[in-house]
């Protein structure tokens, strides 16, 4: 018996910054993502994916630690060699070359304070869960 699910679904993701200026920039110009809250004397921007918000945030200005996210967002895309390519020529440098599994493609980057993200697509199908 399963209990009633409370969690219906993720609001937004905390990214830290030591530089909400320059990561204003990153995610505002280089990746595109659309700015819906920027609020420098608040030191923090929030930028949205589609389904999740990005909120960067100098955490120290908190009171918090900073911390860089070693594990990598996912942010989807329908192309990752073209959105790669793109993000290339915007001056986003990519850790390896872009990773097949099998079922999805994967590219690796980290944005200016070294928070860890990467392009991804789906390609087949997801099988039914166990």
């Amino acid at each position: 018996m399963h209990a009633q699910q409370l969690i219906g679904g993720v609001d937004f993701v905390g990214v830290p910054t030591h530089d909400l200026a320059a990561a204003v920039e990153f995610y505002g110009e280089v990746l595109g993502l659309r700015r819906s809250v920027y609020m420098p004397e608040r030191n923090y921007a929030e930028f949205e994916t589609g389904n999740l918000t990005l909120s960067v945030f100098d955490a120290e200005q908190f009171g918090l630690e900073h911390h860089v996210n070693p594990n990598a967002i996912a942010l989807h895309v329908d192309d990752v060699h073209e959105a790669r390519s793109a993000l290339e020529h915007r001056g986003v440098g990519f850790t390896g070359d872009t990773l097949d599994t099998g079922v999805c493609h994967m590219a690796f980057f980290a944005d200016p304070d070294g928070n860890a993200f990467m392009l991804h697509h789906r390609y087949a199908p997801r099988t039914a869960a166990t």
